[in-house]
């Protein structure tokens, strides 16, 4: 049910039954402004959906909204299955770290960690983001994080969040055209790939590691390369996301290779969707296979064939892959004994 992308099995086995820490990044790009660029939401709206799937994973109402982010062809949210995993198999904490966020979400009790983030501009117009503050941030509280749980599941919720990311990659060297997902099934690729192309014109050969960053990516690439770095292996850590994650790991490669570190990568996984993995669009083995560190990676075998609900159906078919943490979850939810049958049970009862 948990298969291997690479690396070993060893990892996540090790991680059965054991209890976890559930920390939710949220930020806004502006980029997700361009219309067209993404459908992570409901239009017009798009940039309160890290806002929802946070009020939603936490509490099971949306508040800043009256209903859920639903994309305009009507594929809910995948903070649907994060919650349906805690509500069978409790996350034995959850945090919410603003990264940059419009709007902040209305949550008691839980720990809303501030980090006097702006929300980033569209990439095509240059980010303006102070990159090396935003990495101290993240570098800082891996350092000082501690949790009485077992592991951590690090998850993202950054609508248009694969352009950045896309654009981040090539702008740092590497050679990954087409191989980052998308939030559509069709890649919106002409909009897309205009707004990359103008993003990385505004990159100047005298521009260093991060000013680079500063001009084309996002705050949650940036926030968690430096988090990566900063928890250095303390603890077992779960990226649960898709390329966005990834890109996370090819920002740490470029500062390793830049600094000349070793880096411990024996407790660091990415845990993603089968819809992910199996994306004929993108392609997250290849993307992996780029760092020059080893990465344990997997992906829950877990699709909606069990269900009759046509807005489920849409995720077999392609249009939502992966976010707010899903294929982490869905592992997590696997290693604690959950079925196929629960999981789609428990995500079909929010749906009505």
């Amino acid at each position: 049910m948990i298969n291997t992308i690479t690396g070993k099995k060893d990892l996540i086995e090790y991680l059965r039954g054991k209890s976890a820490s559930f920390l939710l990044s949220l930020s806004n790009t502006k980029t997700a402004n361009i219309e067209g660029i993404t459908q992570a939401g409901i239009p017009g709206l798009i940039y309160l959906t890290p806002t929802l799937d946070s009020e939603f994973v936490c509490t099971g109402e949306v508040r800043s909204l009256e209903n859920i982010a639903e994309t305009p062809k009507g594929v809910p949210t995948p903070a649907l299955i994060t919650r349906a995993i805690h509500l069978l198999k409790p996350y034995s904490n959850i945090e919410v770290l603003n990264l940059g966020l419009e709007i902040k979400p209305k949550v008691d009790y839980f720990k809303l960690n501030d980090f006097d983030i702006n929300p980033s501009n569209q990439i095509d117009l240059g980010a303006q983001i102070d990159a090396m503050g935003v990495f101290q941030k993240g570098l800082e509280f891996g350092k000082n994080y501690e949790t009485k749980d077992d592991y951590i599941i690090l998850a993202e919720s950054v609508p248009s969040g694969t352009t950045t990311a896309a654009a981040t990659a090539l702008a740092l060297g590497y050679d990954c055209k087409d191989l980052f997902s998308s939030s559509f099934k069709t890649v919106p690729n002409s909009i897309r790939t205009q707004t990359i192309n103008k993003a990385l014109e505004n990159i100047d050969s005298k521009d260093e590691l991060f000013d680079i960053l500063g001009k084309i990516s996002d705050n949650m690439l940036i926030f968690n390369a430096g988090f990566i770095l900063g928890l250095n292996n303390k603890k077992p850590l779960i990226l649960a996301g898709g390329t966005q994650m990834a890109c996370v790991l090819l920002i740490v490669n470029k500062i390793l290779e830049i600094m000349g570190g070793e880096f411990d990568t024996s407790r660091l996984a990415l845990c993603t969707t089968k819809w992910v993995y199996e994306d004929k669009n993108s392609d997250i083995k290849a993307l992996l296979e780029m760092l020059d560190f080893e990465i344990n990676s997997y992906y829950a075998d877990f699709d909606f064939s069990l269900s009759s609900h046509p807005a489920l159906k849409l995720y077999d078919e392609g249009e939502a892959k992966e976010g707010v943490g899903a294929g982490g979850c869905l592992v997590y939810g696997l290693l604690n004994g959950l079925s196929k049958q629960q999981i789609t049970n428990q995500v079909e009862s929010f749906l009505g």
